[in-house]
């Protein structure tokens, strides 16, 4: 059985703030397994850390993927602070695994790229529609309301 599908027009419930991170890697030799493979391994383990406690503030990810050697995953987060703090925080995964990754990059590896981008979208500043289909995005994150009638893209983008 898949997601509620919600007929009609939808958006995001999203109130304030909002938070969008993203993290990906490249594989940039197949042949390196032994760089690439922990750094595709980390990734998994970060999201059931993170799903298991919800008050650490991740709300929903998508795991994507752009080519055979890309691979990335959108986050939707609480709040920075609260992404802040678990990238920070010695107890959590994110932070040993991030020592490690600054250790194999000294080592001279080229082998496997990683980056990240951290977008805070105030309110009035970001925008969704759903039609006819499950939550996702934002809408997954935060829960979808009614769009209503005549409601157009520049009334939801009230920067």
């Amino acid at each position: 059985m898949g997601a509620k599908t919600y007929s009609g027009r939808m958006t995001a419930g999203a109130q304030g703030e909002v938070v969008v991170f993203l993290i990906g890697m490249r594989i940039n030799h197949f042949w390196a397994v032994h760089r690439w493979l922990p750094v595709f391994v980390a990734m998994p383990l970060m999201l059931k850390e993170l799903n298991r406690d919800r008050s650490l503030g991740l709300l929903h990810h998508i795991l994507l993927t752009a080519s055979p050697r890309t691979y990335m995953v959108v986050q939707y987060w609480e709040s920075k602070e609260k992404l802040l703090a678990y990238a920070a925080a010695p107890d959590k995964r994110h932070h040993p695994w991030w020592a490690r990754m600054n250790r194999y990059a000294r080592k001279g590896g080229t082998n496997v790229g990683i980056w990240h981008e951290t977008y805070v979208v105030p309110e009035g500043s970001y925008e969704t529609i759903y039609g006819d289909m499950p939550a996702e995005g934002l809408g997954k994150a935060f829960g979808v309301a009614d769009l209503g009638d005549g409601v157009q893209a520049r009334d939801r983008l009230r920067a």
